[in-house]
């Protein structure tokens, strides 16, 4: 029997690589960034084409490669970062692994002119799919220009599944905001299809967090400051007045590097405890500085997830960290954070022997000594007083017997025939979740949001048909700066969401100002309106065959229908239910989740053992 066991050639092996490193046109713009920062730039540009599908092109002006360098470069594990094992613990560059060039070559079309400062002449490359094409001098300025096009032009399966230029963009985009954040002490620039997005001076970090996410961040950024003896937090907190309802601009890095820790983020949560609105989450820039050799980001591909040595004592260090900024700027109830110097929070080891703390106690001290002023008496009311109180009390008498018959918060009663016939004696509201309904065959549970969605669904699909979606005009009109990613999608869809009853005007630089919006929404804030639909269509856009139309409708029908908790009235829950049987599709939301089911009288009868 013959030997089946041989070596792959390495531009297979490259390719197979490449399926781990370079995920989408973002990651190439993160490893090239990242190279170009290692390289010791002072100026990075990045312009990208087709959401990167045709160019991804990073120009910086850092110490360029000689002629062998250049070409070595591409090969596989090739890397000037570590020589031996242990080096993989004192890593301290972005790059090191010697895998990124090597994957990128393997599936696109390379171009890169780069040049070391003492050379008068620089470095021209060619590589196609891993074979080199050519390869001689030329005339470019210092520092490196890569020019990646094609990507995945030899794996056609690949390239199917990258998703719309929208969210490739938005992928690209967040890679970008990943890496400028972590090195203001940088300049960049970021150009698409000839178009600036963003063009970042140098500065310090509160300087970047507003070039990127605009100047209305400055005014609820609260910095965070504590070193200890296992790592020291730096950054900035958001106030939790600010928090959204959406993702976006929730950061950890380490070492400069951006990471992705949701064990972290609950620290961070759990500092927030009992002064957040319900489902909103605080934006955050937490820059953790650790020795390297506690860390190890070698456990990924895409180095974003990262094992700590000490995990457990990190969290407690966070959770603290945070209390303590929001306690100083008196967000929250605080005794005294007014302590000067280096904050050592005591951390727990595993040897040495644990000492309680010392607490002074006044014996002499006694609570009900002191001033007669501190102490308050009760004061009855006068004979006048009292008789008004009477009088008051008169006015609502009987009224008792009527609030027991109206609804509740637990539920509103009212009567109703479906389309099919049945006749519902009586419905109510569930937990301010589910409306429940006796039917002929058992008692039918429909979920109020869902339901909601699905009429306004149709309701937007018919406005956008006939274009006579109807404004609510806002009394003062509201300004609202986007980042580059979100208004980049937001113009591409204005047309549709107008459509829908919309009024918005572009101002430029990222910002819109919102002069009305659907009269049909249950939502009333603007701003919280465009950021979920906005969240909502960047979820929903997976599907590249389906239409603009429905994934806004769908969109903004998720954002606007009636969220979880709310109270509703005989009259609200009468008229869901129907405008639901009177929809073309009553069982399903737009999003294909159920809306309804029934409980027969068997499995009720059955449960309740009768």
């Amino acid at each position: 029997m013959p030997d089946i066991i041989r070596l792959l050639p390495d531009s297979v092996a490259n390719q197979i690589a490449a399926g781990e490193v370079i995920q989408r046109p973002a990651s190439l713009v993160k490893e090239l960034v990242e190279n170009a920062i290692d390289s010791g730039s002072t100026e990075i540009k990045v312009n990208i084409k087709d959401a990167g599908r045709s160019l991804v092109q990073i120009i910086d002006n850092g110490c360029g490669m000689s002629e062998t360098d250049a070409r070595l470069a591409f090969e596989r594990h090739a890397t000037s970062k570590i020589k031996e094992a242990k080096d993989l613990f004192a890593i301290r560059t972005m790059g090191f692994r010697g895998e990124a060039l090597a994957s990128i070559a393997a599936v696109s079309q390379v171009e890169l002119k780069s040049r070391k400062t003492e050379d008068e002449l620089g470095t021209h490359i060619l590589i196609n799919g891993s074979k080199l094409e050519d390869q001689k001098p030329c005339s470019c300025p210092q520092g490196s220009n890569f020019s990646i096009k094609n990507l995945f032009f030899n794996v056609p399966a690949r390239r199917k599944f990258l998703k719309t230029n929208t969210t490739e963009l938005k992928h690209i985009i967040n890679e970008f905001h990943r890496v400028v954040l972590s090195h203001p002490q940088i300049a960049f620039s970021l150009h698409h299809n000839d178009t600036e997005v963003y063009n970042l001076h140098v500065g310090n970090l509160r300087q970047r967090l507003i070039q990127v996410f605009g100047k209305g961040i400055n005014q609820y950024l609260v910095p965070i400051n504590t070193d200890t003896s296992i790592v020291k937090i730096t950054g900035f907190i958001g106030k939790p007045e600010f928090a959204r309802k959406t993702f976006g601009e929730q950061f950890f890095f380490v070492n400069n590097r951006y990471m992705r820790h949701p064990y972290f983020h609950k620290a961070v949560m759990e500092g927030y405890d009992q002064i957040l609105a319900p489902e909103t989450i605080p934006s955050y820039f937490i820059f953790i500085l650790a020795e390297p050799e506690t860390i190890d980001i070698n456990i990924h591909p895409t180095k974003t997830e990262i094992k700590f040595e000490d995990e457990r004592s990190i969290w407690q260090i966070i959770l603290a960290s945070v209390r303590e900024a929001l306690g100083k700027f008196s967000i929250i109830p605080s005794l005294d954070f007014n302590t000067e110097g280096v904050i050592d929070i005591p951390i727990s080891k595993k040897d040495g022997d644990i000492q309680p703390p010392k607490i002074d106690v006044n014996p002499d001290y006694n609570p009900f000594a002191g001033d007669d002023k501190t102490y308050s008496r009760k004061i009855s009311p006068t004979p006048i007083e009292k008789e008004n109180l009477d009088n008051w009390e008169k006015i609502y008498r009987g009224l008792e017997l009527e609030k027991d018959a109206s609804s509740s918060s637990t539920g509103s009663q009212s009567t109703l025939e479906t389309d099919q016939g049945h006749t519902m004696q009586s419905f109510i509201q569930l937990k301010n979740k589910f409306i429940l309904c006796p039917v002929k065959s058992g008692l039918m549970v429909i979920d109020q949001k869902r339901a909601h969605e699905r009429i306004l669904y149709e309701k937007y699909l018919r406005s956008m048909d006939g274009k006579f979606g109807v404004a609510q005009q806002n009394l003062f009109p509201q300004t609202i700066q986007l980042n580059a990613s979100d208004h980049a999608i937001l113009l591409e869809i204005m047309e549709e969401i107008c459509s829908l009853g919309f009024d918005i005007r572009n101002l430029g630089n990222h910002t819109i100002i919102v002069n009305g919006y659907p009269s049909n929404s249950a939502a009333n804030d603007p701003r919280e309106m465009i950021e979920l639909l906005l969240e909502e269509y960047k979820a929903t856009g997976t599907d590249i065959r389906e239409g603009s139309k429905e994934r806004v409708c769908k969109s903004l029908a998720r954002a606007s229908a009636i969220p979880y908790g709310k109270i509703l009235t005989r009259e609200e829950m009468q008229e869901i239910i129907d405008a639901l049987f009177s929809s073309s599709n009553p069982n399903y939301s737009p999003s294909g989740k159920l809306i309804l089911t029934i409980l027969n009288i068997d499995e009720i009868e059955d449960n309740l053992k009768i």
